[in-house]
């Protein structure tokens, strides 16, 4: 099982999260916002197998490249087509459908479900493509308990930060890990085999296995043999104020996440201003990334107010608060040469 993580887009231009959950037995993709040329940096087959797209919120440079995102899987049949955001989201999204005309669509089919993130619940809305999709179906309602999506390989929760409007963070996790601890096999007198695989996909009540002759029930090997471990997590936060009561609660919520990328706007000597935009400095970055015990902080989303000698300055002063930082590799190869 494995998570991996690409940001796309260039330092000091628009930006977004492309992470991938590999389950061993499934390929999952989820992209988080969609800035402008973006999307479009990635293969085609890449794109159009997009499982989820999360927005954080809905400004200009966090969607401006959904058009091409969008022209990849308008018409897609061979899976959901799910986005999610803050509130509000259903109604500017679908504005960006029928930003477009539709006269040879009649009949066609083709959903798109647009879940707004709510304090307290999620509401979700459909869009035809046969439609045009001219009519906004109110679907469902349901509770907001902190997770969004859950899929094959891992979740993705969902927490409401202030940007002067609703900005969402995001924490997408691996499912436990489910292994055979091999050692004990020599205290159950069994030997390594193809039935270790079987025994760890199957469910606890599944048929008994026969190995070596013998009849073996699924549930008493995997008490003996299977360990778990937790899986791996990433954090996405972007566009929001992170004062003193947001870096303690993010802390907690955030507690042993590997990696965190987050926005890095603003030099901390900018202070006031990342205070007034709602944004955050790279130095804050580092502290929330210290506090929460992550592995590695990636900072992305930084203004293009700064040349790039102050980019790598805003780098050191992070790096002093929290050494294992750094920018998207793409940025570091370009900006140390």
């Amino acid at each position: 099982m494995s998570l991996t993580n690409v940001v796309l887009g260039e330092a000091g231009c628009d930006n977004t999260l492309f992470l991938r959950i590999d389950s061993g037995k499934s390929l999952e993709r989820l992209l988080f916002d969609c800035g402008e040329n973006c999307a479009s940096t990635l293969p085609f087959a890449e794109v159009s197998n997009v499982d989820q797209l999360f927005f954080s919120h809905l400004h200009m440079d966090h969607v401006a490249g959904f058009d091409s995102f969008f022209r990849c899987t308008y018409d897609r049949l061979t899976k959901p087509n799910h986005i999610w955001g803050p509130p509000g989201t259903a109604q500017i999204l679908q504005h960006r459908f029928q930003g477009f005309l539709w006269n040879l669509q009649g009949g066609q089919p083709g959903e798109w479900r647009v879940s707004e993130i709510h304090e307290s619940e999620i509401r979700t809305t459909r869009f035809d493509l046969g439609e045009a999709f001219s009519v906004a179906h109110e679907e469902s309602s349901q509770p907001h308990q902190g997770i969004v999506w859950n899929g094959a390989g891992g979740i993705v929760k969902a927490f409401t930060m202030e940007h002067k409007t609703p900005s969402i963070a995001y924490l997408v996790e691996e499912h436990l890990r489910r292994n055979v601890d091999t050692s004990k096999l020599d205290s159950l007198g069994l030997k390594p085999g193809p039935w270790l695989k079987q025994l760890k996909d199957a469910a606890p009540d599944s048929p008994p296995l026969l190995i070596d002759g013998v009849r073996h029930e699924i549930k008493s090997l995997q008490e003996a043999l299977m360990t778990k471990s937790q899986g791996t997590a990433t954090a996405y936060l972007t566009d929001f104020l992170l004062d003193d009561s947001a870096m303690e609660r993010l802390a907690e919520t955030l507690h042993g996440c590997q990696t965190i990328i987050c926005e890095g706007q603003y030099r901390h000597a900018d202070i006031e201003l990342a205070r007034k935009n709602y944004h955050m400095t790279t130095v804050q970055a580092a502290e929330l990334a210290r506090q929460a015990g992550a592995d590695k902080l990636i900072l992305f989303h930084v203004s293009d107010r700064y040349e790039r000698a102050e980019w790598l300055e805003m780098l050191r002063e992070a790096r002093e608060v929290f050494p294992n930082t750094h920018y998207p590799e793409h940025w570091e190869l370009d900006l140390l040469q």
